[in-house]
Formats: C-alpha cells, sequence, structure tokens
C-alpha cells in the first residue's frame, strides 16, 4: 500500500516509522489543546498563561545549538529517545501545574523535549534513508507527521466535546504514555549507533555553518519557506472569518485539505520529480504558493459562496507547494551538511523554523490589520525574496542543481 502511494518500502525500519507514528498521533491530540488544557483545568488567566508560554519557548532557543552538538557527539538516536523522555516527564506532570510558574518550567521542559526531537529527527532519517532517496523518506515522514495531526486532532475533539477536567487529564497521560512506547520503539531501531571517535569534529557550533556560504543560503531559503508556510496557522483563519466573513467550516476545511492531500499524495508527488533537477522543483513549488496567495487575495472581491470556492481551491494550490518544496529542502538540509557536523548544521535549520514561529504570528497580524491587500501582499513579497534566494542558492550549492533520483545509491555510504 505504501509502495502505491509513492513512499519508501519500510522493511527494517518498521520500529523507527512506528515511533514517529505515534510521536505525530500524541501531538495531533495536544495541539488543539495546548492552551485550552491550562484554561480548563486552572486558574491561571489567558494572558499569564501566554507569557508563560511565550518565556517558555524563548528560554529553549538558545540551547537549540548545543542539541545539534549533542547529537554529533552522542548520536541522533540518543538524543530523540532523551527527547522522548522529557516531553513524557513533562506531560505527566501537567495535571499538578496550578500556578504561573510551574506551568512555565512544565512546558520549558517540554518545549526542550520537542527541540530536541526535531534536531535529532533529521540527522536520523539521513542515517536510516540511501542516497538518492532521501527526497522519497523525508515526503514520507512529512505525510506521516500530516496524517497523525489530523486523526490525533479529531481524537482531541472528543476530550473537547466532554469538557471534564478528567477528560482534559486523560488526554495529557495518554500523551505521556504515547511517548514512552515511542521511546521503547526506538530502543528497536538500528541507526549506527553514536559516533565513532575518531570522527567527531575537533570544532563544532555556528561558526562552522557561518563560514559555509552555501548552506547559509540554504538556511535563509528554509526560513522563507517556513514563514511562508506559517499563513496556514496564522493568516488564513483570521482572514477567512474576519476578513471575508465566510462560514465558520472554512478554516477547519482548508485545515483538512491540507492535512489529507499531504497524507495521500506526499509520496506521489515525490515520485513525480523523478530527474528534475532539485533548484528547479523548489522554483515551482514557490509558484505554486504565490498563486494561492493570488487566489486568496482575489476572493476578497467575491461574494461569499463563490470567496468560499475559491478558498478551497486555493488551499490545495497552496497545498501541492507544500508537497513539492519540503522533501526536496529537508533533503538538501541534510546531504549539505558534512557527516561530523550534521546535528550542528541541522540545527540551524531548525533555529530558523523556531525564529519563524516567533515573527510570523507578529508579522501577520499587522499585516492583517491593514487589510487584504497587505494581508498577502507580504508573503507574495516573501515568495519573491525566496526565489532570489533559490536562484542564488543554484549558483553555491551544487546539490542544489543534481537531480531527484528516488533510488538509493548503493556505492555511497551514509
Amino acid at each position: 500500500m505504501l509502495t502505491r502511494l509513492g513512499f519508501p518500502a519500510v522493511g527494517r525500519h518498521r520500529a523507527f516509522v512506528s515511533a514517529l507514528a505515534i510521536d505525530a498521533l500524541g501531538s495531533g491530540i495536544w495541539m488543539p489543546l495546548s492552551l485550552l488544557y491550562f484554561l480548563r483545568t486552572t486558574d491561571v488567566g489567558l494572558v499569564e498563561l501566554g507569557v508563560a508560554m511565550t518565556v517558555a519557548n524563548l528560554a529553549v532557543m538558545p540551547l537549540v545549538p548545543l542539541v545539534g552538538r549533542l547529537v554529533d557527539t552522542v548520536g541522533a538516536k540518543q538524543v530523540l529517545q532523551a527527547a522522548n523522555l522529557l516531553q513524557a516527564g513533562a506531560f505527566a506532570v501537567y495535571p499538578w501545574c496550578d500556578s504561573v510558574g510551574l506551568i512555565g518550567v512544565a512546558v520549558g521542559v517540554a518545549t526542550l523535549g520537542r527541540t530536541m526531537f526535531w534536531g535529532a529527527n533529521g540527522p536520523l532519517v539521513t542515517q536510516i534513508a540511501a542516497p538518492g532517496e532521501r527526497e522519497v523518506w523525508f515526503g514520507f515522514v512529512q505525510a506521516l507527521r500530516n496524517a497523525g495531526y489530523g486523526v490525533g486532532g479529531l481524537l482531541s475533539s472528543v476530550a473537547l466535546t466532554v469538557g471534564t477536567g478528567l477528560a482534559f487529564d486523560a488526554v495529557v497521560w495518554a500523551n505521556a504514555a504515547s511517548y514512552l512506547l515511542a521511546f521503547a520503539l526506538m530502543s528497536r531501531v538500528d541507526a549506527g549507533g553514536r559516533p565513532a571517535r575518531g570522527s567527531l569534529p575537533r570544532r563544532s557550533g555556528f561558526a562552522v555553518v557561518a563560514r559555509d556560504r552555501g548552506y547559509r543560503l540554504l538556511v535563509l531559503a528554509i526560513f522563507l519557506y517556513a514563514m511562508v508556510e506559517m499563513t496556514l496557522n496564522v493568516t488564513m483563519p483570521v482572514y477567512f472569518a474576519d476578513l471575508l466573513g465566510l462560514p465558520g467550516w472554512v478554516p477547519g476545511a482548508v485545515f483538512v485539505v491540507n492535512t489529507v492531500l499531504i497524507g495521500l499524495g506526499q509520496g506521489l508527488a515525490v515520485r513525480s520529480m523523478t530527474g528534475r533537477v532539485r533548484y528547479r522543483v523548489v522554483l515551482g513549488a514557490i509558484g505554486f504558493t504565490a498563486s494561492s496567495f493570488v487566489m486568496m487575495l482575489a476572493a476578497d472581491a467575491l461574494s461569499v459562496g463563490l470567496a468560499t470556492a475559491v478558498v478551497l481551491a486555493a488551499a490545495v494550490v497552496y497545498t501541492v507547494g507544500e508537497l513539492v518544496a519540503g522533501p526536496v529542502l529537508s533533503a538538501l538540509s541534510a546531504e549539505a551538511a558534512p557527516d561530523a557536523h550534521r546535528g550542528t548544521y541541522m540545527s540551524v535549520v531548525q533555529l530558523g523554523w523556531n525564529l519563524s514561529g516567533a515573527l510570523a504570528p507578529l508579522a501577520y497580524t499587522a499585516l492583517l490589520a491593514a487589510g487584504p491587500l497587505a494581508a498577502w501582499g507580504g508573503p507574495l513579497a516573501l515568495c519573491g525574496l525566496w526565489a532570489l534566494v533559490v536562484l542564488a542558492l543554484a549558483r553555491v550549492l551544487p546539490r542544489a542543481s543534481t537531480r531527484v533520483t528516488n533510488a538509493a545509491e548503493e556505492s555511497l555510504t551514509v
């Protein structure tokens, strides 16, 4: 079934895939409740809760380089398992967090665990996937994550419907248990063990990446990709509801369209790239993304019925852009990094994602306040800048000009 959808043959990597699936399911259950849980189970106010969560997230950001170094020294699998344990512990104590301080500490530990997970996930996928098949594997991981988020989101609606403290606590404890199960499954994963002492870098840190011009541009390209992707979570829901006045079901429907298309179409999209030059594939993705933003803007001039139809069509176009760009950029971020420094290099990519998560809400809400033209003019300008960066990338990063093969290169080693 997986191969028919264009995904890789899982084979001996079933434990790894199962661990990722369980992690994604647990995350999908928790994401819709992350703010509501503490609002429903404690006396902490919305503003205080927002401050606690913001501080917790900002406090973790300086640790991202250390996560990369840890991946390079002890191994991606070990860091990912440590992330599972940290998150399990944090969620297990959530029911006893009834003050701003305790919530901030617990959320900070969970965020650190999540940061360690993402810092180790990319290098671990790179170890497991053979060269030439990395777009397929990164696409598969992206599809698996979206499918887990979608199913988890449906399950979280049960807790929201019941609405009792016990129902919310049950979700938290189930999430903690899911991380422990993922830890156990990861113990069975053969990922090459720890790095050999002789292969460890003498010098590491962001200075190593800063001297790599090609990778700097790649990180910028991924940051811009992350910024335009944030429109799904920030701009679109507010634009549909407040600026267009569309029916309340539209934001949810757009999320479902995005989730389902990625879950079912990611593998087929990656297979369709076979033989195409990587940077040109990303340029094509930018074209789809920008076209979807133009469609969103055009909906402002239409009736509610027509605007709804255009918005749903734009969601499909937008998702195609995500389907195409994500696996290629992920594969490039893994392959363009030296083996001995891969954890450090990919932690810089993770920092770019974290930065986009911090900047996008502030930037996009300001643009929304200025009206539809600004709301979509800003993301369109980012698409233009993204395209310029990708064109420059093709000149300085040789791997950006290679072709997607979707076939293992047996002669190469990870």
